[in-house]
Parts: structure tokens; sequence; C-alpha cells
């Protein structure tokens, strides 16, 4: 077995006798291997990768730590596994199941003498894992941040009154493609004018005019792992309120960065950011938490946000994004991704932070 898939085997709660994942992220992260569809039984002894035809030659060839198991009908194939083995108790993913779909393994397992477990155990050791990046996921990260800035800072080029939030957005994806990334982390953010406003607003027709701020949240992916960055420019000059605002957010995200070290919690790191913008009489206007984590999901565990007593370690990979929306005027948003470290945290953004005009 692979080193991930023996540390889970050695974490599995005395109650189970295996455990049965099948999110995509966890079975990725333990196999590495990619598809849309699988089934990922983990014992103390062994564990095997469930897969129908379309992706047995390639599971056969690139799934790591596990013995690849063609199915037909999973009912057949699991049953068989689970019987041959004397698999009884089953944990299961908490998170990954809809109701009826938790329902259907219910009834699967039962067929077969087996019960499954319902607890959340199994997604928090998955968690605890997946929460402490090593130095290559880390470098996949940062491949795909230097990825992400690149693609912006070409895109900046074309930013002009006309121009509009949609054919920015575009731009910005051909051109992390292009250069290698996997996909995209989410849909790309490009608001410009008054939607900016809107923490996750989507881009439109609406065109860029003198004077405007043009906010961008984007990122990309390179083998699975995700980057995060915001960055807001103004088309043109920037009048002394939207200075002021966005000087607010840059220093509520320096804050919230120098408060960010190994030992920290979340809730720490955002009441550095926060107060910042209290402070300025703006902290009606700061509506989401500060930050989140990010891996092989672009949100994940830890969560940066107000009253937060989970503690940050070494290895952890978070967001720190403080940003200030006046309602029918503009927004301005600042993220950097960071890894923690024992004395501070390591930010894989190098792109500017100082009020661009262009």
């Amino acid at each position: 077995m692979e080193e991930r898939l023996k540390t889970l085997a050695v974490l599995l709660p005395e109650e189970a006798d295996a455990a049965l994942i099948i999110s995509g992220e966890n079975r990725r992260y333990y196999t590495n291997f990619i598809s849309s569809l699988g089934y990922l039984l983990v014992t103390r002894e062994k564990s095997w990768l469930f897969v129908d035809s379309r992706y047995e030659e390639a599971a056969r060839a690139q799934a790591k730590g596990c013995e690849v198991v063609l199915f037909r009908k999973l009912r057949n194939a699991l049953g068989d596994c689970l019987k041959s083995h004397g698999l009884k108790r089953i944990l299961l993913e908490g998170s990954a199941f809809t109701l009826n779909s938790a329902a259907e393994m219910d009834e699967l397992l039962e067929s077969v003498g087996a019960v499954s477990i319902k607890s959340r155990r199994l997604d928090e050791i998955i968690s605890s894992m997946r929460i402490i990046k090593t130095a290559d996921e880390i470098e996949k990260m940062r491949k795909a941040q230097r990825i992400t800035e690149n693609a912006l800072n070409e895109t900046m080029k074309l930013i002009k009154e006309g121009v509009s939030e949609l054919d920015l957005s575009l731009d910005l994806e051909f051109r992390m493609r292009r250069a290698g990334a996997e996909s995209v982390s989410f849909d790309l953010i490009v608001l410009t004018g008054t939607t900016t406003s809107m923490p996750h607003g989507v881009p439109s027709e609406r065109k860029v005019k003198n004077g405007d701020f043009v906010l961008f949240d984007i990122g990309a992916t390179v083998d699975g792992y995700h980057s995060d960055m915001t960055r807001t420019v103004v088309c043109g000059k920037a009048d002394s309120m939207m200075k002021r605002v966005y000087q607010t957010v840059l220093q509520a995200q320096q804050n919230g960065l120098a408060a960010v070290r190994s030992g920290a919690t979340c809730g720490e790191v955002d009441f550095a950011a926060r107060s910042t913008i209290d402070q300025a009489g703006f902290g009606e206007y700061f509506g989401h938490s500060t930050g989140h984590g990010v891996g092989l999901e672009i949100h994940e565990a830890p969560s940066v946000s107000p009253e937060s007593a989970f503690v940050l370690q070494s290895g952890m990979v978070v967001t720190v994004e403080p940003g200030i929306y006046l309602p029918g005027k503009f927004g301005v948003r600042i993220e950097d991704m960071v890894a923690v470290t024992g004395d501070g945290c390591i930010n894989l953004a190098v792109q500017p932070k100082e009020l661009i005009e262009l």
C-alpha cells in the first residue's frame, strides 16, 4: 500500500472492518487516479479500487497502492470482496452520499451480510490527513498560482473602456489552459463597476467604463491542486473614496497575513483583518469569512472565520481575502494563498498588491 493508504489503514477506528470511499477528490488523494465513478475499499491489510469498463485499463496503469477490480454490477464485485475477506462493518463517508445513494448502499451491504457505519469519523480522518500539505502538494499549488498570475498579467493589458467582463473571463481561462492548467479552479469571477460590490458575482456582457474598478477572483488547477487569488484594479484613475477603500482592504489583508502562523487560531487571523476594516468604519460591508483552506478542493478545511478556535499548523494552506463591498457603488477584495509555517507563512502569490490604475 502507498503511504497515504497505509496511514488511513492505521487510523481506521476499531469498530470498522473497512472504509468505503466514493468521492472523486478523496479517491484521487489516496490512489492518484482520476475518474468520475469508482469505489475505494480500504482495510488494515489491503485496498481495492472498483471501477467499470470505462476506467479499467487506465486504473490498472495509474492507480497506486490498491488492487483494481472491474465491476459490471457493483453489488456482485463488492459483495464478493466483502464476503471473501469477512468484512462486515463498513465505515462510509458521511459527506459523499445523498439520502438516496446512502439508502442504496445500505441495501447493497445488507444483501451481503454487512452493515454501514454512519458517522463523520471517516470524513474527519480524511480531513486530518488532507489538511496538512506535503512539499510536493504545495509545489503544485505554487505552479498553479504562477499560471494564474501570468494569465492575469496578460489579460490586464486588454482592460479598456468597452471590453466586457465575459471577454476578460474567457481570455483568462484560455491563457491558463494554454499554459498547462488542468482546468480553472472555479467559474472565474471577473466584475466591473457596480457589480464589484457582489462578492460572488457572475461575469456578463457588462462593459468596463473609465473610472471603474475591475475585480478578478481567479484560479487554476495543476495535477488536481488549486490556486486562488483576487486582485482589484482600476480602468483609468481612482477617486478619493476608491483609494480610501482600497488602502483599507490592503491594510486589512496585510494584517491578516501577519497573523498567520502555526499555533494561531483561525479566529485570530480573521480578527486581525476584520478589526482593521471595522476601525475604518466599513465593518458592515465585510460579510464573509477572511479565508479558507485550499487543496484538491477550492474550499476545504480550515475556515478562517470569526470566533473559530481551530489552530493552524505548519503545512496548512489557507487564503486571506478581506473585502469591502458598497452596494450600488463598488467593491474591493484582495486575496493571497499562503502556506503556514512555524513562525509565519509563505505567500504563494508574488503578484503586486499596490493599487494599479490602467
